[in-house]
């Protein structure tokens, strides 16, 4: 009965349940925000799929999305899980969203701005989902996760480790009623170690992982990044983990517990500055927009904006050079391998920044178009969304929100 209920674009089970478990609305439906960007696109589709065990994908059908009929059970809140739970839902997973009762989601609560009174941050991150609020430290409440858990695909939690566990939820209690699950747990600190029950937020493993360390001006402070990398970057590990668990388990029928947390993902994500230190022991340094490794890779002011201009190998530098009419530099012995324009970078970048600063940055858009060297101008966001380039204009589709959703 229960999973019959679930394969159904409703929310009926809210409905039985909400004597139990105070929820959502039962016309509230799902967040589907206008607002939020999604990059997925599928450009075709086989005249046939292998499905995904469990799942209910039928062959043949050109207009099935990969994870149709895949359920997700999410028990994620704020941002690094919610993320990933709804980019498995732009491939079309069923994702239920478990949610306090009463307030639901912390993030329902960050802002202005808001949409009406649904908080745009919630939005951003939550289509494609169905919202039900239940009280898990009731037995009750859990025994409606446990049920939940029985006719899903995938678990998907971000509590502090060995909090589920306390109300009979942790992997081992959902394994031995659900041995087909692909249970993930999302964490700061991952279930071992010194620091794993520290609660993880974004901008403090952004500080720990050393991602501060090496971002801001070259002589100013550590700077935190405009969005939640440390957070966003975990969601896309949990969602290729996750589409690799449900590979797994089509191959051996098995479930399995994934482990991401937000330290480790950043410390993976810091690559050649992690790989310079373990090698040669180089300490990193704030390099502002520069690159440490590459000259010049960099943004430059101009007239009236920025333009940032990268030129990943020599030819690229003379093509710069030729542009900004500045030949004599092109030949110039200081500067003819990028080895030796990072050895005498300063006096280089000096040059570039007094020429870029003749004109104005559409001029220099014209001049470096169809050049061959990556360039562009620093944007704000009203110019994100009217840039004519049809991947940001796919971007900013609208999709339809059933609202409002806020939890009673």
């Amino acid at each position: 009965m229960l999973s019959a209920a679930l394969g159904r674009r409703s929310c009926s089970c809210v409905r039985r349940r909400r004597r139990l478990c105070p929820t959502l609305p039962s016309s509230s439906g799902c967040p589907a925000s206008p607002l939020s960007p999604s990059p997925l696109r599928i450009l075709s589709s086989p005249s046939s799929s292998r499905g995904v065990q469990g799942s209910s994908l039928q062959p043949g059908a050109n207009n099935v999305k990969p994870l149709e009929g895949v359920k997700i059970l999410d028990l994620t809140r704020v941002l690094a899980g919610p993320f990933a739970t709804m980019n498995l839902g732009d491939l079309g997973a069923e994702v239920i969203k478990v949610e306090r009762p009463g307030v639901g989601d912390d993030t329902r609560a960050w802002g202005p701005p808001f949409v009406g009174t649904e908080s745009i941050y919630f939005l951003s991150v939550n289509r494609n989902k169905k919202s039900i609020a239940v009280n898990m430290k009731n037995p009750k409440g859990a025994k409606i996760i446990r049920e939940l858990a029985a006719v899903s695909d995938v678990f998907v939690e971000n509590y502090v480790p060995g909090k589920l566990a306390e109300m009979g939820l942790g992997y081992e209690d959902i394994n031995k009623i659900a041995p087909h699950i692909v249970y993930c747990s999302i964490t700061g600190y991952g279930q071992t170690g010194p620091a794993f029950q520290r609660a993880g937020y974004d901008s403090v493993a952004a500080a720990v992982s050393g991602l501060m360390h090496i971002t801001g001006p070259e002589d100013g402070d550590p700077v935190r990044p405009g969005v939640a990398m440390t957070d966003l970057a975990t969601g896309l590990y949990t969602y290729g983990a996750i589409m690799a668990g449900l590979l797994q388990r089509y191959k051996t029928g098995k479930g399995v517990h994934i482990d991401c947390n937000l330290l480790s993902s950043q410390v993976a994500c810091l690559t050649h500055i992690a790989a310079n230190y373990l090698n040669c022991k180089m300490e990193a340094k704030r390099w502002g927009t520069a690159h440490g490794s590459i000259v010049p890779y960099q943004a430059f002011k101009t007239k009236d904006g920025y333009l940032v201009v990268g030129a990943g190998n020599d030819q690229q530098f003379v093509t710069v050079c030729k542009i900004l009419n500045l030949l004599e530099v092109s030949k110039d012995s200081r500067y003819k391998t990028n080895k030796l324009r990072v050895q005498n970078r300063k006096e280089l970048i000096e040059i570039l920044s007094a020429r870029f600063s003749e004109k104005m940055t559409t001029k220099w858009l014209e001049l470096f178009e169809g050049s061959g060297v990556p360039y562009g101008p620093i944007n704000s966001m009203q110019q994100v969304f009217s840039d004519p380039q049809p991947v940001v204009v796919s971007l900013s589709d609208p999709v339809k929100h059933i609202g409002p959703s806020k939890p009673q």
